[in-house]
């Protein structure tokens, strides 16, 4: 297979699906598509019942294409993960590894466009985060919750308002942000730097006040940002954590005990904002992004320094916050409910506490003037009547 035909090939598995996220390539299996969060076959012509393991590692190496760090990667370590541009019409991440001998593929696929905060309707909050000038920005959620979209539509936002000097480090490079009022220079993990930690701290020689870390990989990637967060810089970056408490958690668990007591202080000082996403189906088909979002006070700054504990969780810091836009997933899966966005189903799969939002539901059915429970199958028990005399028992002689 060469170069055009498989462009071809990824042009018609595009086609097949409205909204295709991932391309996938594995043997013994046709290749699929990913849309709307499920996987689907597509038919080709000629048809492709089942893919060989020469089919996959063809496609493999034509989506490497000549770069030797990637194959290098590929053979020692059982994984590549690298970028590849259909002409014009796509780019995708692809992600080449190892199973069973053979030769698998995932291409996610990214966006041209660089996303706006309107157009993605967040809350008026992002639009402050987009303000900061110093400290730690977080974004957290599994693989496929939409982080880099959301990073890259602040990113927008500050291009818009700020002429200051941006370096991104990705893996790869997904959105590539025109110069506006910025000046971004964007580095791609195996082509421009070799490590997070390294580019991190190579950036901090090159005059940014904006830093974006792909992903928070391990400890020495988080003490430089934590250092370049503590010197003026604005750093941005991602983790795979599934709530705020739970991103605090991670980042003091890749320290030793005794470093821990210095890193809470450290990062009480530099935390601005931990935003935490989940990807929910929606009404009449997509997905929506469910939104926690923390910020930066004197009990969050307690909370992270000595630990939480009872009242001073921080569930019931961001639930206190609601007014000044703060949210946890429950309110989100709430907003979203009212709004007719999400089924009941759906909240309750996808909120923190399921009792919260139970009761929260109960609520805004009741304001609907739906019921509430299923009253139609109650009925009244029939009382006992006390005056009837009782039966006489016939003793037999």
């Amino acid at each position: 297979m060469r170069r055009p035909e498989l462009d071809q090939l990824l042009s018609a598995m595009l086609a097949s699906q409205p909204e295709v996220s991932d391309v996938l390539f594995t043997v013994g299996r046709p290749p699929q598509v990913e849309a709307y969060g499920e996987l689907q076959p597509v038919a080709l012509t000629p048809p492709i019942e089942t893919l060989t393991p020469f089919q996959t590692e063809t496609i493999a190496l034509n989506l490497i294409g000549d770069n030797i760090q990637h194959l290098d990667q590929l053979l020692r370590h059982g994984a590549s993960d690298s970028a590849y541009a259909l002409s014009e019409k796509a780019r995708f991440r692809v992600n080449v590894f190892s199973q069973r001998g053979c030769y698998s593929i995932v291409c996610r696929q990214l966006n041209t466009v660089v996303p706006t905060l309107e157009k993605l309707k967040f809350p008026p909050v992002f639009k402050e985060i987009a303000r900061e000038k110093t400290g730690l920005v977080l974004l957290t959620g599994a693989t496929g919750s939409g982080k880099t979209t959301t990073l890259a539509a602040i990113l927008n936002e500050i291009n818009h308002a700020k002429p200051v000097h941006i370096v991104t480090l990705e893996d790869p490079v997904e959105y590539v942000h025109p110069h506006l009022k910025a000046t971004f220079n964007q580095r791609e993990l195996g082509i421009d730097f070799d490590t997070y930690a390294n580019g991190l701290r190579a950036a901090l020689r090159q005059a940014p006040k904006i830093i974006l870390v792909g992903e928070m990989r391990d400890r020495e990637t988080v003490k430089i940002a934590l250092s370049a967060a503590e010197t003026g810089h604005l750093v941005l970056s991602t983790l795979h954590t599934i709530n705020a408490g739970e991103t605090v958690n991670r980042i003091l668990g890749m320290f030793e005990p005794e470093e821990q007591d210095q890193i809470r202080v450290r990062l009480a000082d530099s935390m601005r904002w931990i935003v935490s996403q989940r990807l929910a189906p929606k009404v009449g088909g997509g997905r929506f992004a469910l939104l926690e979002i923390m910020g930066h006070n004197l009990r969050t700054e307690e909370s992270i320094r000595l630990g939480e504990s009872e009242g001073k969780t921080f569930y019931e810091i961001i639930e206190a916050s609601y007014p000044f836009g703060w949210r946890t997933f429950d309110h989100a899966c709430l907003e979203a409910f009212e709004k007719g966005l999400v089924t009941e189903e759906t909240a309750l799969l996808y909120c923190s506490k399921r009792g919260v939002v139970t009761r929260g539901m109960d609520s805004i059915k009741k304001a609907r003037g739906e019921t509430t429970a299923e009253v139609s199958v109650l009925r009244m028990k029939t009382p006992v009547r006390t005056d009837e005399p009782s039966p006489t028992v016939k003793l037999k002689k």
